[in-house]
C-alpha cells in the first residue's frame, strides 16, 4: 500500500493481537454458519444482510493488520531539518535524537514516534501520526461487527423464524446455544471496551491532543478545539475526501502541516 512495513518483536503484543485474530474468525467462521447461511437458505434474510456482514469483517481485519504492520512515524537516526524549522525541533533524553515537538520516546518499542498517541499492545504496534486514521478504522468496524454479531445473536432466538432443516450430526448445530453464548459475550466484552477507546480517540481529535498530552498534561485547556473539525480529522486521515475516511485499503497521503502550529506544547 505504499507504506514501510513496521514489525514490533514483542511477545505480549503477539498474544494480544492473536486474541483479537481469534475471536475475529470465530465470529467470522460460526455466525454464518449458525445464523446467516442457514436462514438465507430458508428465506429469512437476505443476500444484502450477509454480505453486510463480511464487509464489516473484511474492513475490521484489513484494518488490524494494516495498523499492526503500518510505520506508526517512526524517526530515521538523520533527520533532515529546515533551517526555518529548527526551532520547532527539540532533543529526546532518552534517544539523544533530534524530533519535531509532540513527538514522543516508546520505551517499548526503542524510537521516538512523531504525533505519538499511545502503545497499543492489541495491534502490537504504535499508534502514531501515520496509521493514527487506521487505528480509528479498526476501532470503528469492530464496534459495527460486534454490535452486527449481537444482533444476530438476538434475532436467532427472538425474531427469526425456526429453521426448518437442521443437521445434527454436525458439530456446529449440536452445541449451537453454547458457541452463540460464547459468540454473544465476547461481542459484549468487545463492544464495551472499544466504544470507550473510540470516544476518546474521537474527543483527543476534536480537541487535537494526543492521549500522551492529556495525562502529561501539556495542553492548555483540552477541552476547547482549535482547529475546525473537518481539519483535524483531514490530518489524521490524509485527506479532505470524508469516504475515503471509511477505506482501510488505500495509501494515505499526510497533509503538510507545520510542526509550529502547536508549538505551545
Amino acid at each position: 500500500m505504499g507504506q514501510r512495513i513496521h514489525f514490533v518483536v514483542d511477545p505480549q503484543g503477539w498474544c494480544c493481537m492473536g486474541l483479537i485474530i481469534f475471536i475475529w474468525l470465530y465470529n467470522t467462521i460460526f455466525i454464518p454458519k449458525v445464523i446467516l447461511f442457514p436462514h438465507y437458505e430458508e428465506g429469512n434474510i437476505s443476500v444484502l444482510a450477509v454480505l453486510c456482514y463480511y464487509f464489516c469483517s473484511l474492513f475490521c481485519i484489513g484494518s488490524l493488520l494494516r495498523a499492526s504492520v503500518a510505520d506508526p512515524g517512526k524517526l530515521p537516526e538523520n533527520p533532515k531539518i529546515l533551517t526555518t524549522e529548527r526551532e520547532y525541533w527539540e532533543l529526546c533524553n532518552k534517544c539523544n535524537m533530534m524530533r519535531p515537538k509532540r513527538s514522543h520516546h516508546c520505551s517499548r518499542c526503542g524510537h521516538c514516534v512523531r504525533r505519538m498517541d499511545h502503545h497499543c499492545p492489541w495491534i502490537n504496534n504504535c499508534v502514531g501520526e501515520d496509521n493514527h486514521w487506521l487505528f480509528l478504522q479498526l476501532c470503528f468496524y469492530t464496534q459495527i461487527l460486534s454490535s452486527y454479531t449481537l444482533i444476530l445473536d438476538f434475532c436467532h432466538y427472538y425474531y427469526f423464524l425456526p429453521l426448518k432443516k437442521e443437521n445434527w450430526d454436525v458439530f456446529v448445530f449440536r452445541h449451537e446455544l453454547a458457541l452463540l453464548r460464547i459468540s454473544a459475550f465476547m461481542g459484549l466484552i468487545i463492544l464495551g471496551g472499544i466504544s470507550r477507546l473510540f470516544y476518546t480517540q474521537l474527543m483527543g481529535i476534536f480537541t487535537d491532543t494526543t492521549s500522551i498530552e492529556k495525562m502529561s498534561n501539556f495542553c492548555e485547556d483540552i477541552s476547547r478545539p482549535r482547529k475546525p473539525w473537518q481539519q483535524t480529522f483531514s490530518e489524521v486521515f490524509g485527506t479532505h475526501w470524508k469516504i475515503l475516511w471509511f477505506i482501510p485499503f488505500r495509501q494515505r497521503q499526510p497533509l503538510r502541516v507545520p510542526y509550529h502550529f502547536a508549538s505551545h506544547v
